[in-house]
């Protein structure tokens, strides 16, 4: 079994955390969104993980072996492969052609879910989906009663089906997406522009594949910094029903409410911190109230009152505001 993670883009509705931070790799509840990914398929694959394959941008070395090491502490090869331009969701997998073969699961970087699923040995492939209110930004399925897919369309602008994919997918046999992708690309064969896999998928499905639609019971985007910091108060709900205090952390007269990441060498005097915050690393909070946000590693809050608020690392801040998103290295006065 291998992993693909496409990961490239630019993460532009993350600005200005991913000016300094590929968005994959900024954390929730103490994690990179990446390995809080990639570490839950690994769980629930029925199958061992040889190698997980990041399809980047220009991330530099540092993300990179970050990114190997994530992959080797789950007994994986990691792997590197680049996409230089934005040509759509179809190119990017093909960027990791070599990773393309036997059973595959694909999962993009900026999604993350809750869900018991498993690999249907009986099918060619399963799409997960999560039936949403307003699906024109997705694409989506039609399914038979089997929840066997009938039918893919990209953001389709009128009605068709509310089962939204959400960007993972198990393919039994990676070399019969790898030649579907390259038809696609050889024949400049493109939809708003780009080379989308859902036109692979159609493809196979036409060649008489049996592609199923599999369910999640919450699919948890990472696209904005509300949506981010929403999903680090759901990880934290869900996989840290208790706080988790680093035991180098030093809380002196303040309080922590449940549940709470609390990372290494934090010190939080006179403060009231949570619930549903992570503190990275290193970081300093005094006389402040802190509730659902993420603070990065290195930073200094003082006097502070702060909710659904996304800080960056290396931040000094003294005052009272609420809903903030301050980017690496910021200093307030």
């Amino acid at each position: 079994m291998r992993i693909i993670v496409p990961m490239a883009g630019m993460g532009k509705r993350m600005r200005p955390h991913t000016l300094t931070t590929p968005k994959p790799l900024v954390p929730v509840a103490g994690k990179a969104i990446v390995q809080h990914l990639v570490e839950d398929i690994t769980r629930m694959c029925n199958q061992k993980v040889d190698e997980i394959a990041y399809v980047v941008g220009q991330f530099g070395k540092e993300a990179e072996d970050n990114l190997i090491a994530i992959a080797e502490s789950l007994g994986a090869k990691g792997s590197i492969h680049y996409q230089d331009e934005p040509l759509g969701t179809a190119h990017a997998i093909l960027c990791a052609s070599s990773a393309l073969t036997g059973p595959v699961v694909i999962a993009f970087a900026d999604t993350l879910f809750s869900a018991d699923f498993s690999m249907d040995p009986d099918c060619d492939g399963v799409i997960w989906v999560k039936k949403i209110d307003d699906p024109r930004q997705f694409g989506v399925v039609k399914t038979e009663a089997d929840n066997t897919i009938t039918d893919f369309v990209e953001k389709p602008q009128t009605f068709v089906s509310d089962l939204a994919i959400i960007g993972i997918y198990y393919i039994k046999d990676g070399d019969n997406l790898k030649s579907e992708l390259q038809y696609l690309i050889d024949n400049n064969i493109r939809e708003k522009g780009e080379y989308q896999l859902t036109n692979a998928l159609e493809n196979m499905k036409l060649k008489g594949m049996k592609l199923k639609a599999g369910t999640v019971d919450e699919w948890l985007d990472c696209g904005n910094k509300d949506a981010t910091v929403y999903t680090n108060k759901r990880v934290l709900e869900i996989k840290h029903t208790n706080n988790h205090i680093a035991a180098t952390a030093s809380i002196n007269n303040s309080v922590v409410i449940a549940p709470c990441f609390i990372g290494e060498n934090v010190v939080i005097e006179n403060s009231v911190v949570g619930p549903h915050v992570s503190i990275g690393d290193n970081t300093n909070i005094q006389n402040s109230v802190i509730k659902n946000s993420i603070i990065r590693n290195g930073c200094l809050l003082q006097d502070a009152t702060m909710d659904n608020s996304l800080v960056g690392n290396h931040v000094t801040y003294k005052h009272k505001l609420n809903d903030l998103s301050l980017g690496d290295y910021s200093t307030t006065a």
